[in-house]
């Protein structure tokens, strides 16, 4: 898969893509990249893109870190490769931003996967973590420590590595600032406004996102379903890429 630029209101951004027909568009979450899709991109009968969001990997950085600003970029990057209502997947951080768009644009996708997503209410990071947040800017073991931490199952070192390293490209404001975004987002009784299929995953060795936080995601819509996976953590894509695609498989197969 070679790399891609697309201008999206008006910051080059970097995507990916794989196979040919119906669109799934794959959104990473935070210190994240298009690269934590690698081992899943392939999902026969479908055209997948994975990005990196504005601030993330090889796209331009913003001004700003704000979960609805990334959502619009998003929403800017289906349009400007004009891309008919995909099915939308996003991870963690990302996972509120494909919930931001679609609440915002309830008919930009056909349906939307939330993996380890950040709930309605968002997410709240203790602050004697800001520290060591603000420590991950130049210490990359220490970076490679914490992805290694959200990551359990994944037995990948290499792939670990290229984590890292897509990582360490994010804009310095986003270290703290999509910690402190993820604090403000509030889409309680907003998320909703999506009325298409939703397919929340969790997995239970997840560190970050309770099984609550989880509940509470599928709640918010009506036509959701919960899966809850039990081998992996916060990563399914990277730490179990068969079931990543057995579960996301069959979620696709069944809007045909």
């Amino acid at each position: 898969m070679n790399g891609k630029t697309v201008p999206v209101l008006g910051k080059q951004v970097y995507y990916v893509e794989n196979g040919t027909g119906a669109p799934v568009v794959l959104v990473h979450g935070n210190t994240g990249s298009s690269t934590w899709w690698s081992q899943v991109m392939d999902l026969p009968g479908y055209r997948v893109l994975a990005l990196d969001l504005p601030n993330f990997g090889r796209s331009e950085a913003l001004e700003v870190a704000d979960i609805d600003v990334y959502a619009d970029h998003l929403a800017a990057f289906i349009g400007a490769l004009k891309l008919e209502a995909p099915v939308v997947v996003g991870h963690s951080l990302g996972g509120g931003v494909v919930m931001s768009m679609a609440a915002r644009n309830p008919k930009i996708a056909k349906a939307i996967v939330l993996i380890d997503s950040a709930s309605p209410s968002g997410l709240v990071t203790p602050e004697a973590h800001y520290p060591y947040i603000e420590m991950f800017k130049t210490n990359r073991d220490l970076l490679r420590q914490g992805l290694a931490a959200v990551t359990p199952a994944m037995k990948n070192d290499e792939l670990l590595d290229r984590l890292t390293d897509d990582a360490m490209k994010m804009a310095p404001l986003a270290f703290a600032g999509n910690a402190r975004a993820l604090e403000r987002f509030n889409y309680v009784g907003r998320a909703g406004a999506f009325k298409g299929p939703v397919l929340v995953i969790w997995g239970r060795k997840d560190a970050i996102i309770t099984e609550a936080m989880a509940r509470e995601t599928a709640a918010a819509y009506g036509n959701a379903t919960l899966e809850i996976v039990d081998s992996v953590g916060h990563s399914i894509m990277v730490e179990n890429p068969a079931v990543f695609r057995r579960i996301v498989g069959g979620f696709l197969k069944g809007l045909r």
